[in-house]
């Protein structure tokens, strides 16, 4: 079997146990619904129990994102030795945005509470071949607003139709990373003094943030081999988007609250800092795959041989909720998103490939990280339709003599019973999603407040249309080798 042979069949895997599960369930549905049932019940009652302590996590990431956003982070960084070295590099990309989500990005930049930030502060604007007159305009305009603010505000355009690369924030971030590295080297500035922030267009920081950082930063002892993943919040636009989209944003922010608190499950998300040494051992940005954001972590990983961490950072970087020209553009915008997450599926493959070959990296550590990879996948796919779809179909095929069963008689209740207990999930994202709210804009009416605590039910709905069914989207594309080239997410700010 050649290599090539090899690395399919592992992109095949996690198609095929999702829809194993679904046809698995299917059949026997109809053929032994009793043997169904007894596993749904047991299904739920593990989501139940998973879902309690996950509550307790969530709740653990939010008291650890108040605490930390009430410090003075800036004070505490002012006499820390070696700071007055730190540069820190901060990059743009971005591909036909809007004028006014890179000048909101910049100005939260500008904003931040950080010692000498125009002398310590290198601003990367990456754009594309594809969009350049469009993007030159604009960074023009930038340009006469925040050049000054910076020690340097560098401009890249990456060119399109290279061999091998796939058109997306990878390549570009990678053709732009290999740019400020002969910027750093024409300034003599030693690779280890140099901390990158890989953002994207529309991230705003929070004032504490870089200061946060750098605090943490110097405080770990291998700083060098590790990155740091920031807490994402959706928070631009959010009194804006409509309620669907703001409760699939707000579960994403659940979810990476919870797995900061067990940071050995981390993989480095979207906006993240990682030592600018680190970048260029490994090459900078894979530039031929959708998720680069945490495939830069696990290239580390295996680059280093196993030492290599994700830090969790509290304080937050804030980005937009999907919202579209029209109510339907944003039910599309939001699947695709969602889809190109979930296609981080392409992340299991190339651990099997290069994890397992490599004896130096420890068992439990390579495992762990597949297994996160893989389950993940695979419970977004597959938990929500088996429990909110697929559970009620054997108790509809029941024949008159298995409807007598005790399992039968009693099954609906107990599934109900259940379900009720997990709407104290509901009441929980309700509460914190209410205190992670930015202040309410003067143009909001007051009444959309209402809508904020009462859109959480939606959250049943969003499983479905935007969990499982773009996750199933994403792992049968791999399945099938049609694989997914890097969509932008459109931004659109009403106000």
């Amino acid at each position: 079997m050649s290599e090539y042979s090899k690395y399919r069949l592992l992109e095949i895997l996690p198609g095929t146990f999702v829809w194993a599960t679904f046809l698995l369930t299917l059949i026997f549905s109809f053929i032994k619904p009793i043997w169904v049932i007894v596993f749904m019940i047991v299904f739920v009652f593990y989501w139940l129990v998973r879902l309690f302590y996950m509550q307790i996590f969530l709740f653990l990431g939010f008291y650890r994102y108040r605490k930390a956003s009430q410090i003075d982070w800036k004070e505490k960084i002012k006499n820390l030795p070696g700071v007055d070295h730190l540069y820190h590099a901060v990059f743009f990309p971005t591909y036909k945005e809007p004028y006014e989500v890179l000048h909101t990005s910049l100005a939260a930049l500008r904003r931040s509470q950080y010692p000498c930030m125009n002398e310590r502060f290198i601003v990367i604007l990456a754009g594309e071949e594809g969009d350049r007159k469009n993007f030159l305009d604009i960074v023009q305009r930038l340009q006469k607003d925040f050049e000054k603010s910076f020690f340097a505000f560098l401009v890249t355009v990456h060119p399109k139709g290279i061999s091998g690369e796939l058109p997306g924030k990878g390549s570009n971030t990678a053709h732009a990373g290999r740019e400020l590295k002969k910027f750093i080297d024409a300034k003599h500035i030693p690779y280890a003094n140099v901390l990158v922030s890989n953002f994207d267009a529309d991230t705003q920081v929070h004032e504490q943030y870089f200061s946060y950082l750098t605090f943490v930063y110097f405080h770990h002892p291998r700083r060098q081999r590790a990155s740091y993943q920031p807490l994402p919040l959706f928070n631009n636009n959010v009194w804006e988007a409509p309620s669907f989209a703001r409760v699939v944003s707000y579960s994403t922010t659940f979810w990476m609250m919870t797995e900061q608190i067990r940071p050995e499950r981390l993989f480095t998300f979207s906006s993240h800092a990682m030592p600018f040494q680190a970048l260029v051992d490994v090459g900078f940005w894979q530039s031929d795959i959708v998720t680069e954001d945490s495939r830069i972590c696990l290239q580390c990983l295996q680059h280093y041989d196993g030492d290599y961490e994700v830090v969790p950072l509290y304080i937050p970087v804030s980005m937009d909720v999907v919202v579209g020209d029209t109510l339907w553009e944003t039910i599309k915008s939001q699947y695709v998103q969602q889809r190109r997450w979930a296609y981080g599926v392409e992340n299991f493959p190339y651990m099997v490939w290069n994890f397992f070959p490599n004896k130096k990296i420890a068992f439990v550590k390579k495992f762990r990280y597949m297994w996160n990879q893989l389950e993940g996948v695979y419970s977004w796919a597959t938990a929500p339709l088996l429990m909110l779809i697929f559970g009620r179909l054997p108790l509809w095929l029941l024949d008159e003599s298995e409807r007598q069963t005790t399992v039968a008689l009693n099954a609906p209740h107990i599934l109900q019973i259940l379900m009720t207990v997990s709407t104290v999930g509901i009441i929980v994202s309700a509460f914190i999603g209410t205190m992670l709210l930015p202040p309410r804009p003067s143009h909001v009416p007051k009444r959309r407040m209402l809508y904020m605590l009462f859109q959480w039910p939606l959250i049943i709905v969003s499983l479905i249309v935007f969990g499982s069914i773009p996750s199933t989207d994403a792992q049968t594309r791999l399945m099938f080798g049609k694989y997914l080239g890097f969509d932008v997410t459109k931004k659109v700010r009403r106000s």
